[in-house]
């Protein structure tokens, strides 16, 4: 039986020139210098071919199982996982679970495995465009770029969330993340106190141009703010900077801030994969896993600082963490010493220094645990809810005068009008006092012979 064997384009040209020297027409120094060996290697391999003809001129592991090569079983297991438990995940965040599930492979081996069972990496990437890239701010803490990603998290097993969240710009770790119902001003107030409480105050912020961060409308600056020198309105996040001393740096296009627009794409992809694999179905459980998932997240992805050292600055002995944290807005007392915060009405208590607020401006804090908080020159005024006006206590004209056909009136005689106490209706969420039902009598037209009517005609007549 003929002996078959196939030689590629590199041992067709050496077995052509082999050839040409065996048969006289070219010496062996050419040879050489066309096949790009050295004269006594092409006597070498010159040997073999006259010994065992053209098979000699084929490698010899040609045909051989590499002695490092990925056992099938191996390979169907990653394939299993990759289908199975870790659906969904790119092909280098597949392989570190895949190191956990203690599969090692290399990235190209783990591609090329993928790619035979059809397994493709779900990470789209857009096309690359042309961009001066800014370097990195050389020290921790001199700025930090934040925002919010609303997106679905959970994947359907639970609500919509957003995650908002802090990258440092020197080392791109995360000093702190949270997730939210929803981008509101609450949640950058949690985001900045969590780095504030860990880290200290950084130098600046990077941020877009939301109206969280800035007002949006056209609106005239207040006296209290003229006063302190601004030239516009400010929201209550960017006054919560200025108490801290950080500088608000706004960003005026989404690939100014590419830092934290990154983190994001990455975290869409990862941090799903995370939620998924234990299980989170609410928001507090998203939080848990987001909180274990940042060490690990910052240990893979973080890089030196150009400059060793922290630029993030404590905080005053002296300042009340809980009166910055909040939302503040300015009131004028009334005469009897109370005010109305929304549906909220204060009265404000004697107190020591002040026996009566009448007329004085006020600030109100609505603290993040919701409470309300009375401040006058940097004091805190003693307060209680304060009584109800006169309007919400009496019964008001058309609010059930009388009881109604079919209605269980609490066993009141025909006729008896109910008090006060007991008015039919529901209960207010703000003030907790029972709000009567207003119900609508027939519209009566007076007769023909009414006084009423008997008064204009006898006008008219006299006229």
């Amino acid at each position: 039986m003929v002996e078959t064997v196939t030689l590629n384009e590199r041992e067709q040209k050496r077995l052509l020139v082999l050839n040409r020297v065996i048969g006289g027409q070219t010496m062996a120094k050419d040879a050489a210098g066309l096949l790009g060996l050295s004269v006594r290697q092409l006597r070498r391999i010159l040997a073999a071919y006259r010994k065992e003809g053209a098979a000699a001129l084929a490698h010899g592991n040609r045909g051989r199982k590499p002695a490092n090569s990925t056992g099938l079983a191996v390979k169907e297991r990653a394939v299993e996982l990759a289908i199975g438990k870790y659906r969904g995940l790119n092909y280098q965040h597949l392989r570190e679970k895949l190191e956990v599930e203690g599969i090692y492979l290399k990235p190209s081996t783990l591609r090329r495995i993928m790619m035979a069972a059809g397994v493709v990496s779900p990470r789209k990437r857009r096309p690359p465009k042309h961009r001066a890239r800014r370097e990195r701010y050389p020290q921790e803490g001199m700025l930090l770029q934040i925002d919010g990603s609303p997106h679905d998290w959970l994947e359907g097993r639970g609500p919509r969330l957003t995650l908002v969240a802090a990258i440092d710009d020197a080392t791109g770790k995360v000093p702190y993340a949270l997730f939210r119902s929803a981008e509101d001003s609450e949640g950058y107030f949690l985001l900045m106190r969590g780095i504030v409480e860990r880290k200290g105050r950084p130098l600046a912020v990077y941020r877009d141009r939301h109206s969280i961060f800035e007002t949006t409308r056209k609106a005239q600056v207040s006296l209290e703010e003229q006063l302190l020198g601004r030239q516009e309105p400010s929201t209550q996040f960017g006054r919560l900077l200025e108490e801290l001393e950080i500088t608000s740096i706004p960003a005026l296009s989404p690939q100014a801030k590419g830092r934290i627009e990154r983190l994001f794409g990455t975290l869409q992809d990862r941090l799903v994969a995370e939620l998924r694999l234990a299980g989170a179905t609410n928001l507090e459980e998203a939080n848990r896993v987001l909180w274990a998932f940042l060490p690990e997240f910052d240990c893979r992805f973080g890089v030196k600082p150009a400059q060793e050292g922290s630029a993030y600055r404590p905080l005053p002995e002296k300042l009340d963490l809980e009166d910055v944290f909040c939302f503040k807005y300015p009131r004028t007392v009334a005469a009897d010493n109370t005010l109305c915060f929304g549906k909220e009405r204060l009265q404000l208590l004697a107190g020591p220094d002040r026996l009566s607020y009448a007329r004085a401006r006020v600030e109100v804090q609505r603290r993040l645990d919701g409470s309300l908080v009375v401040r006058y020159q940097g004091r805190i005024i003693p307060t209680r809810p304060a009584p109800l006006e006169a309007r919400l206590l009496r019964t008001r004209r058309g609010e059930c005068p009388l009881p109604l056909k079919g209605v269980n009136n609490g066993g009141l005689a025909t006729g008896q009008v109910e008090s006060d106490a007991a008015v039919v209706g529901g209960v207010d969420k703000w003030t907790g006092v029972s709000e009567p039902v207003h119900l609508s009598t027939p519209h009566r037209r007076p007769a023909s012979d009414h006084p009423w009517r008997n008064f204009f005609i006898q006008s008219n007549s006299r006229g």
